[in-house]
């Protein structure tokens, strides 16, 4: 399937890798598909504001990646997860929610680590699974449309198109599966 990415679509997954390493997350997540493309500056014909995208994925992190759509009805019975957020936070410091997942030690990365070396840069990111329907929903997508290449505008319209937070963040800032579509496509 990678083939049939143009060379944008190829180093905005590469730069969502990048993003994830940087990060030191354990997998690669719809949201740095979203960061990566907001970066690469391909939502920028949409008129959306790269810095109160990036505060608002990062309020989401915050949440332990839990929407408002997960808050909302968590506050349906009851649970108010501003609270719960708060409380961890006082117990475990700021943040804590939003920090990655801690990765597998492995007997390099501990002898490495106890001769005081660095990880190699090139350390393999798996991507997580909504991470890797975004990718197949953008074939699909690009078929659909007859298109014989998969494009970043593939890639938003397949992040648009699933549910979770980089879905709810561009609505958010008014990008709808239509007006993507109407501007990127033209």
């Amino acid at each position: 399937m990678f083939e049939r990415f143009t060379r944008d679509a190829r180093d905005t997954v590469v730069a969502a890798v990048a993003e994830a390493r940087r990060t030191g997350a354990a997998t690669v997540t719809e949201e740095h598909l979203l960061l990566a493309l907001l970066g690469r500056g391909a939502l920028d014909p949409l008129g959306v504001d790269r810095a109160a995208m990036a505060a608002d994925l990062a309020a989401a992190r915050r949440r332990g990646g839990m929407s408002r759509a997960d808050e909302e009805a968590l506050a349906g019975l009851g649970i108010d997860l501003g609270a719960i957020v708060s409380r961890v936070e006082e117990a475990h410091g700021e943040g804590v929610l939003a920090a990655a997942a801690p990765r597998r030690r492995t007997l390099g990365s501990s002898l490495r680590s106890a001769l005081g070396r660095a990880e190699p840069a090139s350390r393999h990111v798996p991507f997580a699974q909504g991470a890797k329907r975004t990718l197949e929903k953008s074939l699909r997508i690009a078929l659909g449309r007859h298109d014989g290449h998969i494009a970043t505008v593939h890639l938003l319209l397949a992040l648009l198109s699933l549910p979770g937070t980089a879905a709810e963040a561009l609505a958010d800032h008014g990008v709808t599966y239509a007006a993507a579509e109407a501007a990127l496509a033209a």
